[in-house]
């Protein structure tokens, strides 16, 4: 039987998901009428709240990220188009993904596209996130999502990351650091962080059963299928997501520093109150190692 503290908490989710909802059509609205591009988000929904994760990326920003992931941190806020042909999934009888066109918007660092003949061997690469903060290390798994950690991979070996900043805290309820917007001012200020992306989008991978709770690092996409691009998402505290989020590794080294980063704050909270951390967290290089 419901509590009548259980009935509180209900009507403060309500609450916070209406305020969210009318914020994001101002957002919208906004954008709408801006003569400046046109902005892309995600709005990713958490336990029935909208957070404000932006898990952008290019078309997105825990971040529907995150993909924040405008996922913004809260999740991410719908993005305005899609792919003209939503990308296709791994095909295990040829071993080759399909990465498309990103033209939902969005500021792009284009490196080129990924190869699209991968191996699934070895099951598990080694990831690490060289950060002013110190080494954020990642097991990723090769296995279930081939497609994603091939991009990664591209991406490090383009030196796509080099120098960006993770541009978005999350909260209490959305317990996450967003990051791989290359193009990110992360100074609390910026109205475009979270938008910029490869140029690319792939389909999301490794869902069937996947939860994003302490230790995950899953990517950032819009709320549309197949949006997923360079942004992600390390989770630091379990959050209630849906199993949209391609859930790419574990954390194996690095948590501490999320955890200090979080202590910190955000230098601006927004209404859900994320934001830009006050710990800058600034992506030196990365690199990925494992052979098949």
């Amino acid at each position: 039987m419901a509590t009548g503290k259980d009935r509180q908490k209900q009507l403060a989710r309500e609450h916070y998901e209406r305020q969210m909802s009318r914020r994001i059509e101002r957002e919208q609205k906004t954008k709408r009428t801006a003569i400046i591009g046109s902005t892309v988000g995600v709005v990713v929904v958490v336990g029935g709240i909208v957070a404000a994760v932006a898990l952008l990326n290019g078309g997105d920003t825990p971040t529907d990220a995150a993909a924040s992931p405008q996922p913004s941190a809260s999740t991410p806020e719908s993005a305005s188009a899609t792919p003209a042909a939503a990308p296709k999934g791994f095909d295990a009888k040829t071993s080759t993904c399909d990465y498309a066109a990103d033209t939902a918007g969005g500021t792009i660092k284009d490196v080129g596209k990924p190869p699209t003949k991968v191996s699934v061997k070895p099951a598990t690469k080694t990831l690490t996130f060289a950060t002013s903060q110190g080494d954020i290390v990642v097991e990723l798994n090769n296995a279930k999502a081939p497609c994603t950690v091939n991009s990664l991979e591209f991406l490090a070996k383009k030196k796509y990351y080099d120098g960006s900043k993770c541009h978005r805290l999350g909260s209490d309820q959305f317990p996450m650091l967003q990051c791989g917007d290359p193009t990110a001012k992360a100074d609390g200020k910026s109205q475009t962080d979270g938008q910029g992306g490869p140029g690319y989008v792939m389909a999301e991978e490794n869902l069937q059963g996947a939860t994003y709770k302490r230790g995950v690092m899953a990517m950032a996409k819009t709320s549309a299928p197949g949006s997923t691009g360079s942004q992600f998402f390390l989770v630091y505290g379990d959050t209630g997501l849906p199993a949209q989020y391609t859930p790419v590794g574990t954390i194996t080294k690095g948590l501490d520093i999320l955890d200090k980063v979080n202590k910190a704050g955000v230098i601006t909270p927004g209404p859900d109150g994320t934001g830009a951390p006050k710990e800058t967290v600034e992506i030196k290089h990365v690199t990925i190692s494992g052979k098949s």
